[in-house]
């Protein structure tokens, strides 16, 4: 057995080593509320979910291991999942890219505005205000096929309305125009970095003949980069999670006091939805749980491509 040379510490770095451990545990003192609240709110669920999603918890009984049941389950005894997992599909490669590039589209616009910028930007962020439920009904009211005011005025312009939130094929448009409708604070975002845009590039790129789609590809699309790749991420996990305005959206154009989720014909039934009504209206906490870990799951891979391609689109663009 080799032994190694023990080195003593001279007498003077002694005080120094008590010095640096009263600080180590400083600071995790000051750190210790943090920790104890990652821990408690973020890792013990988190944690306890996966552990969950292996069980047949109901959530009154003791929980037995049942394995990947709940798994397979969600892969084939699912009736509802798979049209759960098309329109959170649809709203995340439609609504989510529409409701990017019209707050930015506005924000573009009322970035240009000299009179009168103040109050259109004003009006732009109000409806972001209202809270989502009442902006979900206001709107479903709007859009109603009987008594709303769009198709009253789509019929002066000689257009046939649709059933808009009672139509199978126009639901998901029309929960897309609602979150266009509510993108104010993605244009408010917007809105700041294309004010931040040196002005002396773009007087550069007119030096050099450049036009306006090319001063936006060379010179405004780089420099907000980072603001569309953090709108993007956030609106990709948005409509992942997407729950609120298509449950009440749902049961206002029903007309019934009763939750109707996916009304009509499942076409709003998002993958949330699946997981509440798994969860909390059949008490299937362990199915529930194997639904939220491959929601975590299906989120976390999103935001990875998505930062990989951003930070690949980055390197390739340097050097130019």
């Amino acid at each position: 057995m080799s032994t190694y040379p023990v080195t003593r510490l001279p007498l003077a770095t002694a005080p120094l080593r008590a010095r640096l451990r009263r600080n180590r545990l400083r600071v995790l003192l000051f750190l210790a509320p943090g920790l104890v609240g990652f821990a408690v709110f973020l890792v013990y669920p988190l944690v306890m979910t996966v552990w969950l999603s292996f069980t047949n918890s109901n959530m009154i009984s003791p929980a037995r291991f049942v394995g990947l049941r709940n798994y397979r389950y969600l892969l084939d005894g699912d009736p509802l999942i798979w049209h759960a997992i098309r329109n959170t599909g649809w709203l995340v490669v439609i609504m989510v890219p529409a409701q990017v590039l019209f707050a930015l589209g506005v924000a573009m616009v009322t970035a240009r505005l000299k009179a009168g910028a103040s109050l259109f930007r004003t009006l732009f962020y109000l409806p972001a205000l209202a809270p989502p439920v009442a902006a979900t009904v206001a709107f479903v009211c709007m859009f109603n096929p009987n008594s709303g005011p769009m198709n009253r005025i789509l019929g002066l312009l000689g257009i046939h309305g649709p059933l808009w939130f009672n139509s199978p094929d126009w639901s998901k448009p029309a929960l897309t125009l609602l979150a266009l409708w509510g993108s104010g604070t993605m244009m408010v975002i917007f809105l700041a970095a294309l004010l931040e845009v040196p002005a002396e590039l773009y007087e550069a790129a007119e030096l050099d003949g450049a036009g306006s789609w090319q001063r936006f590809r060379y010179v405004t699309l780089p420099t907000i980069s980072p603001v569309v790749l953090f709108a993007t991420v956030t609106g990709v996990i948005a409509g992942l999670q997407y729950f609120t305005q298509a449950m009440v959206a749902s049961q206002v154009a029903n007309g019934n006091i009763q939750p109707a989720p996916g009304y009509p014909d499942g076409s709003t039934l998002t993958f949330p939805q699946q997981l509440y009504i798994a969860g909390f209206n059949q008490f299937h906490a362990g199915y529930a749980c194997a639904l939220a870990v491959v929601l975590f799951v299906v989120a976390m891979a999103f935001t990875v491509v998505l930062l990989r391609r951003a930070s690949g689109f980055d390197i390739e663009e340097a050097p130019r």
